[in-house]
């Protein structure tokens, strides 16, 4: 049996092991490498797809690294079927140009966003005032709090410490 490893909460809504009808939306999905696909958190790209199968099917997914990525983790990208978009510097202006191209230039009904950083609040704001449902996507420590209680999903992953029965804080 798979783990559970991530948590899915609707704002106003209990957490419920219910098992409910997979909806048909579409999901455009950035995820923000730098911050979320660290080695001490170990989140693979398969569980967050997979978490976002729950709320409806991802469209569009892209995976913004800076260029000091190694070369296995851009191909592990390419091969959960995601595309890498590689960024000289900070990724933080990439992720916000991703976004708002899929809040305002695509048909996907939801955006889905994996990053911790309460710097991407805007895009979140915006894509709800476009009419987008928004899912933020992160692990703790340091999942801003701002951004998800801005968001209409809220998908806590687990790190692989976690997973393992290790204090938070301690990296293999």
């Amino acid at each position: 049996m798979k783990e559970k490893l991530f948590k899915i909460l609707r704002r106003g809504e209990k957490e419920e092991e219910e098992k409910r009808e997979v909806p048909s939306k579409k999901i455009g999905l950035i995820v923000d490498g730098p911050n979320i696909l660290r080695k001490e958190f170990g989140i693979k790209l398969e569980d967050i797809v997979e978490a976002l199968r729950r709320i409806g099917n991802v469209r569009i997914a892209k995976v913004i690294l800076n260029q000091y990525a190694p070369q296995g983790l851009i191909e592990a990208v390419v091969n959960q079927g995601l595309e890498p978009i590689i960024v000289a510097g900070d990724t933080d202006v990439r992720v916000a140009i991703e976004a708002m191209e899929i809040i305002h230039e695509s048909d996907v009904e939801v955006l889905a966003l994996a990053s911790r950083d309460a710097d991407f609040l805007p895009i979140i704001i915006e894509a709800k005032r476009q009419g987008k449902e928004t899912v933020v996507i992160g692990v703790d420590p340091g999942f801003s709090a701002a951004l998800q209680n801005a968001a209409d999903y809220v998908i806590k992953m687990e790190s692989s410490g976690e997973r393992n029965g290790e204090e938070k804080g301690e990296v293999e």
